[in-house]
């Protein structure tokens, strides 16, 4: 019996079946991405998506499988693998889920989704409940090409999205490890204040946005204790992820911010218990 389905995001299997084997969370087998579990869900980092209420279901006919999966709620997401003809002829008979890109800071969508895969011609997975209301967990957003610095600024608008809050017009935000300037960019477009740290230069295009300040320092020669309050403190350092945990605790402990977001990037293999 399935009672629980991850979704690993593309490349990132290795690290989801790692988190869920230290969680003493079973695994009975993968299909394509998504790893099925005998056991009830559990929270799951590695995770774009958790399936939390799986259900086995016969498909001997397109419209049997779609009448199935509709008589347990409208709203469905698919998650395409194989069976190619019959899926889509499943999914045409389902109301059509409008999944447009997002125009940030658009909010997050809020309706109730549920997701579904083919496991084989005359048997389908659906789950009528799952932890992300996004389409396969991912988020997409319309891009601006001319704008930022860099693609880093997706990052943010995804991580702010998903949060459901995002700094504004008064508020005070430093950006650590600013350079090239993708996140100052965003937050300087949201209306806030930026204090752009590194010692990299910003791009020429991102510097002399309102509201943004840019001091050429190392960010880990700060003492958070010596700096005045903000409203969110920023951080896309490129750092050991051990270091990256120091400093994020003495920002925490010094009191000094009301939000942190920070991006944790490994370098060699997952510690996961950093």
């Amino acid at each position: 019996m399935i009672r629980a389905a991850y979704l690993a995001a593309d490349g990132l299997e290795a690290e989801l079946a790692e988190e869920l084997r230290l969680s003493s969370r079973r695994l009975t087998g993968w299909h394509g991405r998504l790893a099925l579990s005998p056991d009830p869900p559990a929270p799951a980092i590695w995770a774009l998506d958790i399936w939390t209420d799986p259900r086995e279901l016969r498909a001997p006919s397109v419209k049997a499988a779609a009448d199935a999966v509709r008589a347990m709620q409208r709203n469905w997401s698919h998650l395409p693998l194989l069976h190619h003809r019959r899926r889509t002829l499943i999914a045409e008979r389902l109301p059509p889920v409008k999944a447009r890109p997002l125009v940030f800071p658009e909010p997050a969508p809020t309706a109730p989704l549920g997701a579904w895969i083919l496991l084989a011609p005359d048997r389908l997975l659906a789950s009528p409940s799952k932890t992300s209301l996004f389409v396969n967990g991912e988020p997409r957003f319309v891009e601006d090409k001319s704008g930022p610095p860099s693609r880093a600024y997706l990052k943010l608008w995804e991580g702010l999205t998903r949060l459901g809050r995002h700094p504004g017009p008064g508020d005070r935000c430093p950006d650590r490890g600013a350079s090239p300037g993708g996140w100052t960019w965003v937050i300087a477009r949201l209306g806030a204040t930026v204090t752009a740290l590194d010692k990299a230069p910003l791009d020429p295009a991102t510097g002399p946005l309102p509201g943004v300040n840019f001091r050429p320092e190392s960010v880990f020669a700060l003492d958070p204790r010596q700096e005045s309050p903000v409203t969110w403190q920023f951080s896309d350092v490129i750092s050991y992820p051990a270091r990256l945990l120091g400093l994020v605790r003495c920002w925490i402990e010094a009191k000094k911010a009301d939000n942190i977001f920070c991006t944790i990037k490994f370098q060699g293999e997952t510690d996961h218990a950093i």
